[in-house]
């Protein structure tokens, strides 16, 4: 089995959280405009990470690189989506929740 960088990690499970977003609160099947522009500019912010492998998670990061509108929809998607994490997809959110603590 192939171990994915930190980076990709979160890529991945920010996307979970942005899919389950917008097919539960929204109703659609496939990302929506709005969703789909949310989830390229979280890719982009990750994707420029300047911590790298050693990124902890979003909350807890010393350099708050989203924009203000941005962050605003970031915290709705994870405020909706962040406890279903463990229903839809356990595994991601036990990594997030652990890296949350201890990490």
């Amino acid at each position: 089995m192939r171990r994915h960088s930190r980076i990709e990690e979160e890529k991945r499970t920010v996307e979970q959280m942005i899919r389950l977003y917008c097919r539960h609160r929204e109703g659609n099947e496939e990302l929506c405009g709005s969703c789909r522009q949310l989830l390229e500019y979280a890719h982009a912010r990750l994707s420029r990470c300047p911590f790298g492998e050693k990124k902890k998670t979003c909350r807890k990061c010393p350099v708050h690189c989203y924009k203000p509108d941005m962050k605003r929809r970031i915290g709705e998607v994870m405020k909706y989506a962040g406890p279903r994490m463990l229903l839809h997809h356990p595994v991601s959110a036990l990594k997030h929740m652990w890296r949350e603590q201890f990490v």
